[in-house]
């Protein structure tokens, strides 16, 4: 089942919600980066790639806006190490 992200600029997230439980990766913006700081995924429905889907939203909102990234936590940082196709934003 797609899921839909939705982009919450005052509160500096990507956020989804599935099943009842609300989704996000959190990030802040210093300059020209986007700093990824948190991921949170329910234990409920993990497994299920709704953390990717977050930070792929979060990396394509930042290419789209001719932001950098940097993944501070350990979530966004494994996908960017896992994505090589992300280095061009990678800060």
């Amino acid at each position: 089942m797609p899921i839909t992200i939705r982009h919450v600029p005052g509160r500096t997230r990507f956020e989804t919600t599935v099943e009842g439980h609300l989704c996000l990766a959190e990030y802040r913006l210093d300059g020209g980066v986007m700093l990824i700081t948190h991921t949170e995924v329910a234990p409920e429905i993990e497994g299920r790639g709704i953390a990717a889907e977050l930070i792929r939203a979060a990396l394509d909102h930042a290419q789209a806006h001719d932001l950098k990234v940097r993944p501070l936590c350990s979530y966004a940082r494994h996908y960017m190490r896992e994505h090589p196709e992300t280095r061009a934003v990678q800060a």
